[in-house]
C-alpha cells in the first residue's frame, strides 16, 4: 500500500501523532528486539458472553492512572449529569479533549484543554442544538477533528431523537455531520450543506453512521465510521470505511465492514506503530452479562498491516474491570494520542459496578512505546 508523506495523522493535530515520510517507508522498518515496548499476549481469562458474541483471547495491558476528568466542573451545568465520548488531539504543546457534556438541555460537545493530560480546564460547549426538526436537533456530540495543515474539521454525532428527561441520551439514529475552524479551540461552524453520509435501509448502517477516525491514504481520506443495523430485533455493531477525495464533500462508504457485525465493537482511535509498520485500532466493546442488557465492557485494539484489510481473530482488550483502578464493569469509548515514548489513552467509565450512560466521568491510561505483535497468531475465536 502506498501512504502520502506527511499526511497521515493520528488524532489529527498539528504535530500530533502526525507520520512523516521515513516513519511511513515500510522499507526502513525498525527493529523491535531493541525496545522494551508493550507486548500482545495470550489473556489468561478469556470472558464469555451469553449470546456467544466473539470473545478477544489477547490483551495489550494499558496502565490505569485513573480519574484526570470530572463531570459537574464545566461552566453552566454542561457537563453536570455526565462526561463521555472523549476525543483528544494536540496542537503547538496544548491538548484538546472534546467530550460529550449532559447538561439540562441534553448531550452536547464539550471542550476542555490541557498542558500535561491531567490538569484540565473545562471550556463547555462548542456546538449547540439544532433548531426543531433539524438532524441534530436533540444531540449534538462526540466531536472527531481532523487538521488538514490550514483548516480544522470536526465531523460530529448529530441524532434528532433522545431519550425522557432529565438524562436525554441521544438514540438512533446516529448522523455523522460537518463543523470547521481555523483555530483547534474553535469557535466550530457548523456546516449543514455538507452531508458526509447517512444511515442506509438494508445495509449493516441501518441505524448507526456517526464519525470516526479519519486518515489520509495518498490522494484519498478513510474514515473508520461507526456502523450497526438490527438483526432479530438485536443490534448489532461494528465499523466501516467511509471514502473520500474532499472533506467538504460526500463520502462514498465500503459495501462490507472492516469486521462482522458480531464483533460488537463501535467508535475508533488509530495510531501507526513505525517499529512494525502495523496500525492500531482502539475501540469501545458492548458486553453482556446474563439476565442484563448491553453496556460499554472494555477497550479493544485490533490491528493490521493494511488499513484495507482487518481480521477479527486479531484483537486484544486493553482496558477493562480486570486493569482499571476505578470502574470494575463499565468502559467506554478510547482516543489514544502518543506523548514521547509512550501512548496515551483516553477513556470514560461509569466507576464501581455501575454501567450507566450517566454520571461518567473520564480517565487517563498508558501503554509503553512500541506496541508489539503477539510471538504467534491468535487462534480462532469460537463463536
Amino acid at each position: 500500500m502506498t501512504f502520502c508523506a506527511a499526511t497521515v495523522v493520528a488524532a489529527a493535530g498539528a504535530g500530533a501523532g502526525e507520520i512523516d515520510r521515513e516513519t511511513l517507508d515500510q522499507s526502513k522498518p525498525l527493529e523491535e528486539k531493541s525496545f522494551a515496548g508493550s507486548r500482545i499476549v495470550p489473556a489468561s481469562n478469556i470472558v464469555k458472553y451469553p449470546d456467544h458474541r466473539p470473545s478477544a483471547r489477547y490483551r495489550l495491558e494499558a496502565k490505569d492512572q485513573g480519574i484526570v476528568f470530572r463531570h459537574g466542573t464545566g461552566p453552566d451545568q454542561c457537563d453536570y449529569l455526565g462526561a463521555r465520548d472523549v476525543w483528544l488531539y494536540e496542537s503547538d504543546g496544548t491538548y484538546y479533549m472534546t467530550y460529550d457534556g449532559s447538561g439540562p438541555k441534553g448531550w452536547l460537545c464539550c471542550l476542555a484543554t490541557s498542558k500535561d493530560l491531567v490538569n484540565w480546564t473545562p471550556h463547555g460547549p462548542v456546538l449547540d442544538f439544532g433548531a426543531p426538526g433539524e438532524e441534530d436537533s436533540a444531540g449534538a456530540c462526540y466531536g472527531v477533528t481532523y487538521f488538514d495543515g490550514a483548516n480544522w474539521h470536526m465531523f460530529y454525532l448529530g441524532t434528532p431523537n433522545a431519550s425522557a428527561p432529565p438524562n436525554l441520551v441521544p438514540s438512533f439514529p446516529y448522523l455523522t455531520m460537518k463543523a470547521r475552524s481555523h483555530s483547534p479551540a474553535g469557535p466550530w461552524i457548523k456546516q449543514p450543506e455538507v452531508i458526509p453520509f447517512r444511515t442506509k435501509g438494508g445495509t449493516y448502517y441501518l441505524d448507526t453512521a456517526s464519525p470516526g477516525q479519519v486518515v489520509k491514504q495518498g490522494d484519498e481520506f478513510l474514515m473508520f465510521f461507526s456502523a450497526s443495523t438490527r438483526v432479530e430485533g438485536r443490534v448489532k455493531r461494528t465499523l466501516g470505511i467511509a471514502r473520500t477525495g474532499d472533506l467538504d464533500g460526500a463520502w462514498t462508504i465500503d459495501p462490507e465492514p472492516i469486521v462482522p457485525i458480531e464483533e460488537q465493537i463501535e467508535n475508533s482511535s488509530l495510531y501507526f506503530e513505525p517499529s512494525n509498520q502495523t496500525w492500531f485500532l482502539f475501540t469501545n466493546h458492548i458486553g453482556l452479562e446474563e439476565g442484563g442488557g448491553e453496556y460499554t465492557d472494555a477497550v479493544w485494539v485490533y490491528w493490521t498491516k493494511d488499513l484495507n484489510h482487518w481480521n477479527a481473530d486479531d484483537k486484544a482488550v486493553v482496558l477493562d474491570g480486570e486493569n482499571c483502578t476505578w470502574s470494575r464493569k463499565c468502559i467506554g469509548i478510547p482516543s489514544v494520542l502518543k506523548v514521547g515514548n509512550r501512548l496515551a489513552m483516553l477513556y470514560d467509565a461509569a466507576g464501581g459496578d455501575s454501567k450507566s450512560h450517566m454520571k461518567r466521568n473520564i480517565g487517563l491510561a498508558w501503554l509503553e512505546l512500541p506496541l508489539l505483535l503477539p510471538a504467534s497468531q491468535p487462534r480462532a475465536v469460537e463463536h
